[in-house]
């Protein structure tokens, strides 16, 4: 299917003002409480963007469906599972110097079924929230998945299942304590998939709604 035509977007980011995304993109991290613990569902990424770093599965918004809907399809392509509920908790706004722009959405899900599979595009694996592997991971997503995951597991599975956050997103997850998803919208500055700069604000909404869908016309 055809990749959607990024609709005009102007946002103005910490270091471009109208600053306009290329393609748009969505990560679902589904999560479970196996054993006492919490862990969440990655992949190593065998093609395409990203390729030989662990994420979650995602990919680009496809032409005539919403950001929702193209988080859910990329689960099923990808690992063979069918989440139902997902929640968007991040919008990633990648300024790149050397490359596209990408405007990224990051949900989180615990309500799924099918059989974990392996596929072309992915190999799946469960891990514990406390051991990701954030050294395989893209720069910055150790600055935003800790709090995010820690918001599904507080409110999904009980503070029981919740670990210390680092100091710097402790005032995230604390402003998310209650039902309502507390919505994280993070600035990357990057040249050449290295990250030069971030801001992470707890106090923006989201530049496109997530049920408006695009088209390819």
């Amino acid at each position: 299917m055809p990749v959607a035509k990024t609709p005009t977007i102007q946002i103005d980011t910490l270091w471009v003002e109208r600053w306009q995304p290329e393609l748009i993109g969505t990560l679902l991290f589904v999560l479970r409480a196996h054993q006492g613990r919490a862990q969440v569902l990655l992949i190593h990424k065998k093609t395409g963007h990203g390729q030989g770093r662990v994420n979650g599965p995602g990919g680009k918004l496809d032409a005539g469906e919403s950001l929702t809907a193209c988080a859910k399809r990329e689960v099923l392509e990808e690992v063979g599972l069918q989440v139902a509920n997902p929640v968007c908790r991040a919008e990633l706004r990648f300024v790149e110097l050397d490359g596209a722009q990408w405007l990224g959405y990051a949900y989180t899900a615990d309500q799924f079924s099918g059989q974990l599979i392996e596929t072309p595009e992915a190999k799946p694996f469960w891990c514990d929230i406390e051991k990701i592997p954030f050294a395989d991971m893209w720069p910055d997503d150790q600055l935003w998945l800790p709090a995010i995951l820690q918001q599904h597991v507080r409110q999904s599975f009980g503070q029981s299942f919740c670990k210390s956050l680092s100091k710097p997103l402790r005032q995230l997850d604390e402003q998310a304590s209650g039902d309502k998803p507390l919505p994280l919208v993070g600035d990357f500055l990057f040249e050449n998939e290295r990250l030069l700069e971030h801001r992470i604000y707890p106090d923006k909404i989201f530049s496109v709604a997530l049920d408006t869908v695009l088209d390819n016309t």
